[in-house]
């Protein structure tokens, strides 16, 4: 018996579940990165440039009051399928499906009536929401091979699967993603939907008192994550891409002031996914970077 408790200190595995991604995961050790709030809203404004699926979000939803909850949503469900448990994580999938199932949008030209869990629409917000990961990660100083950034699409076919995919459709190694991207490419645009996305993120609705520190913070993070699109999204929303070495240069910049901020301490912020799941398999499973050199 003491034996075996040694071990699992040793091992960093308490008895417990470690979920779908285990801490042996590239997505367990980047997925504590500060900088994911960046590659988030990065996601936000590459999934409104698809027609269809923003229209889907305008039409189910008053998105102006409810932006700040459908991303903290999206961070939550992030965090439970990341450090959950298994059963966290199914139960987080199955939500999520049933949620859609019930939702659809009207395509205003034509009429058609299409369902918001269409499986084209959901490759496409899974695809945007995990390049965006990983590009800003990388490009903010978060170190990967090239390898192991496959390896970290590869293993978001789990996430995939949870939202209603096949896994087996889903681009799982970094040319695969760059093809995915090219093909659907010609079905992109700055609809007025993707406008009014494009709107609230660099002018959320605040407290008046809170303007100037929404000026001042938050549109710095949101031109940021903006400025990290790809060259093609800028052109579609009609304004200048700005050179990518200069972009890399604040994503790093960015990336190295907010790693200065105690893990511990980021992580204190509600629902607490990490601190949990350290709780739950022992201090080994801590969340760092330097693990993926192992």
């Amino acid at each position: 018996m003491l034996w075996r408790q040694v071990d699992a200190v040793v091992t960093g595995f308490e008895a417990g579940d470690p979920g779908l991604f285990t801490p042996d995961s590239v997505t367990w050790q980047m997925h504590g990165d500060p900088m994911m709030w960046v590659a988030a809203i990065r996601a936000l404004y590459l999934q409104a440039l698809h027609p269809r699926a923003v229209r889907g979000v305008m039409q189910n939803s008053d998105f102006g009051r409810e932006a700040w909850g459908r991303l903290m949503r999206t961070a939550n469900f992030v965090g439970t399928t990341t450090y959950g448990t298994t059963e966290a994580a199914e139960k987080a999938g199955a939500r999520v499906r049933k949620i859609h199932s019930m939702l659809g949008a009207t395509d205003p030209d034509t009429g058609e009536r299409y369902g918001v869990d269409d499986p084209e629409l959901l490759l496409w917000v899974h695809c945007a929401e995990i390049d965006s990961y990983l590009q800003v990660a990388r490009r903010s100083g978060f170190r990967l091979t090239d390898e192991q950034a496959d390896r970290y699409l590869s293993e978001h076919r789990v996430s995939a699967r949870l939202v209603g995919l096949d896994p087996d459709a889903v681009p799982a190694s970094r040319s695969e993603m760059a093809a995915y991207f090219e093909k659907v490419l010609p079905e992109l645009a700055a609809t007025p939907e993707a406008r009014e996305v494009d709107d609230f993120l660099l002018r959320p609705p605040t407290h008046p008192l809170l303007v100037p520190a929404r000026e001042v913070l938050w549109r710095r993070v949101a031109q940021l994550a903006y400025a990290a699109l790809p060259p093609y999204a800028h052109e579609l929303y009609g304004r200048k891409a700005p050179k990518p070495t200069t972009v890399t240069r604040q994503l790093r910049a960015t990336g190295t002031l907010l790693r200065c901020v105690p893990a511990r301490l980021r992580w204190q912020l509600p629902p607490k996914h990490i601190l949990r799941a350290m709780a739950r398999l022992g201090p080994g499973s801590r969340p760092a970077p330097y693990k993926l050199g192992r």
